[in-house]
């Protein structure tokens, strides 16, 4: 039982290493003026192999991540965010990570059994490698509707609040994000069985 709680914890420390490098490196990686958030996979991968827990400390990592380059400026938009409003700023950084890795973990939990088919496991890495994007990009929304209105018109400048929000503030970002969790999830599925079998 030490052994299986050692494990564990070395796997989600490694993962969060490297949810922390993925998120330095998105700073840097960006389409146009849009940051990629890289550090979903990893996310995912804990959430799917050690469950929802996991995720969730992962997710809150991840969120700390953000809300440190907010409040340095490394993020640019973030860093307008906290200064309308510090702690609304962390509870928005750290809420979506946290919800986002949480919600990965469970969807992957109802769905997969340890048991199951190949098929059904990989479905259960697709649905939650689609949650967590989802979840990131729809709880930031939320908190940017209900708590930073002022900042978002601002950002706007003029256009229509919704189609601001929509399609400029996230469209591309959630769509990259996205994409990468589907075209990497089989990736994903084929290393959670590798590691199911070396501790079996």
């Amino acid at each position: 039982m030490n052994h299986q709680k050692i494990n564990r914890m070395v796997g989600i420390a490694v993962l969060a290493a490297l949810v922390v490098v993925l998120q330095l490196l998105s700073s840097v990686i960006k389409i146009g003026t849009v940051s990629i958030t890289l550090t979903l996979i990893p996310i995912v991968v804990g959430a799917a192999f050690y469950g929802p827990g996991a995720g969730a400390i992962l997710g809150t990592v991840f969120g700390l991540v953000v809300y440190i380059n907010s409040a340095t400026g490394a993020d640019m938009g973030g860093n307008l965010v906290f200064l309308a409003n510090p702690f609304l700023c962390a509870v928005v950084c750290i809420g979506k990570g946290t919800l986002s890795g949480w919600c990965a973990g469970l969807v992957y939990r109802l769905v997969a059994r340890k048991d199951a088919a190949l098929g059904r496991n990989a479905v259960a890495v697709l649905l939650a490698a689609i949650t967590a994007p989802v979840v990131n990009t729809g709880v930031f929304l939320l908190g940017m509707v209900l708590f930073f209105q002022e900042t978002l018109r601002a950002w706007a400048a003029g256009s229509a609040l919704l189609t601001y929000v929509l399609f400029t503030l996230t469209g591309v970002n959630f769509l990259v994000e996205l994409g990468l969790n589907l075209v990497l999830s089989p990736a994903v599925s084929t290393l959670i069985r590798a590691i199911r079998k070396t501790h079996n």
